[in-house]
């Protein structure tokens, strides 16, 4: 996962936390100069409700964020969330999967969900003027799914599907494998997706039990993006949550993630065995977590060690050698931890010369930081990243979403801009001497035995 616009939003670690509105009152918590207003209200029963109206469209994006995800799995219930994500778009009490789909097609809209490790998302794209449609479907989706053990069976084939066809793509299975190596038998080394044998595992009783125990409202974020009145929203909102919406609860609270407490990977090296034509390489580490204030500068950093066609890395192994079609480093920000990883894809005979040139910048930047010009080209990059990243309703909405849910506080977009602006150069050589300089681990999908990685492990 590269560094987004929703990794750089919300508190750091040392902030204090926004004093909630008291239940019912909304709070305007922006307005632009262009008449784009960001509103927040929390409603009994702890639901919350965050929209930004976007004068400019004539759609909207509405997502139902929940804060469950793989992170929250035992080993024997590994992908249940997501699993649960495909099933409640079997049915509801008071519509059938085609009805819903056929609803939503029939006003040329797009709904779809997605799990992550730590939320999932259900959302939908339309025309202003079907928002109330969206609010519907969507609502009786999350609130009212049956969840049947025929719709079960059928789904469990698609889902194991699913597994297969990232097991046959090596850049997307040498991803899965790195959190596997770095994080260890632990909820965050497991993947999204579960097991073969997880899957073929889980009964009704556990996927229903999941839905029935994790759905609830105090978990729920409801977040919406475009030509959008704050006031309709809450009464769609009202309406499709119905008695749910009582009792004197107030929202989870923020996911912190003390129980990590990793001083290193819990591998050094993983693989898996493939005759592909090109290895697929991620060396990485530890990195920082999504509160901590230290983001912004690790965010620079990755811009201009591995970020773009001018970091370092592209420029060194793919520009000046031709080495490789594809490198470049990302982040990835968790509750209490993190971590930074480069990838890179070349033919075999190549890996050995690839992992020593990525090794030996990575070295050289940890020990003497970046160049003024490398630091003001990444938070560059940045700036401008963010902001063409929030061009469309699907992007602002998901960033309110994960702001409530993740980081419980709302940033403008200039604040972040300004805290970009903020980082100088010997931050980002601090915080590089940090990462670079923790035990790394390596994972490869490739035509490689277990003696070979060991060589490449160093």
């Amino acid at each position: 996962m590269t560094t987004t616009a929703d990794s750089l939003t919300g508190a750091g670690a040392g902030a204090v936390a926004p004093v909630p509105a008291p239940v019912g009152l909304t709070q305007v918590l922006d307005v632009d100069e262009f008449g784009g207003t960001v509103e927040r209200t929390e409603l009994p029963g702890g639901l919350r409700v965050i929209t930004e109206t976007m004068p400019g469209v004539l759609s909207a994006t509405l997502g139902i964020w929940v804060g469950v995800g793989s992170r929250d799995e035992s080993p024997a219930l590994a992908g249940s969330s997501h699993f649960l994500e495909h099933l409640l778009f079997k049915g509801t009490r008071s519509r059938t999967a085609l009805e819903i789909a056929t609803a939503m097609d029939a006003v040329g809209g797009e709904m779809n969900a997605f799990t992550a490790k730590e939320h999932t998302c259900y959302y939908a794209n339309v025309l202003a003027s079907d928002l109330p449609l969206a609010v519907t479907l969507l609502g009786d989706l999350v609130t009212d799914a049956l969840n049947t053990a025929p719709d079960l069976e059928s789904e469990r084939t698609v889902v194991l599907e699913e597994i297969a066809m990232r097991d046959d793509e090596p850049s997307d299975a040498v991803h899965d494998l790195f959190a596997e190596t770095l994080f260890g038998d632990t909820p965050l080394g497991r993947s999204v997706l579960g097991t073969v044998e997880s899957i073929e595992a889980l009964t009704r009783d556990d996927v229903d039990g999941w839905y029935r125990g994790r759905y609830r409202v105090p978990s729920i974020v409801v977040s919406a993006a475009g030509r959008v009145d704050h006031q309709q929203v809450l009464d769609l909102v009202t309406a499709a949550f119905g008695d749910r919406l009582s009792g004197p609860s107030r929202p989870d609270p923020l996911r912190i993630g003390d129980e990590v407490r990793l001083d290193g990977p819990a591998r050094s090296t993983g693989l898996i065995h493939r005759r592909t034509e090109q290895t697929h390489l991620l060396l990485g580490g530890l990195g920082v977590g999504r509160l901590d204030d230290r983001r912004y500068a690790a965010a620079v950093l990755d811009a201009a060690v591995g970020g773009g066609m001018s970091s370092r890395l592209f420029q060194e192994i793919r520009e000046k050698r031709g080495l490789v079609y594809s490198v470049g480093s990302s982040l990835t920000h968790y509750a209490g931890t993190g971590a930074w990883s480069v990838y890179a894809g070349c033919s075999p005979k190549r890996v050995p010369e690839v992992l020593g040139l990525v090794r030996a910048e990575l070295a050289e930047v940890a020990a003497n930081g970046l160049r003024a010009e490398e630091v003001a080209r990444g938070r560059g990059q940045l700036k401008g990243g963010l902001v063409l990243g929030l061009e469309d309703t699907g992007s602002r909405m998901s960033r309110l979403g994960k702001s409530e849910l993740s980081y419980g506080e709302y940033l403008p977009v200039r604040t972040v801009l300004d805290r970009l602006d903020s980082v100088d150069q010997e931050q980002v050589g601090e915080i590089a001497a940090d990462l670079y300089g923790r035990p790394t681990c390596l994972t490869v999908v490739g035509p490689y035995r277990d003696r070979d990685l060991e060589k490449l492990g160093g």
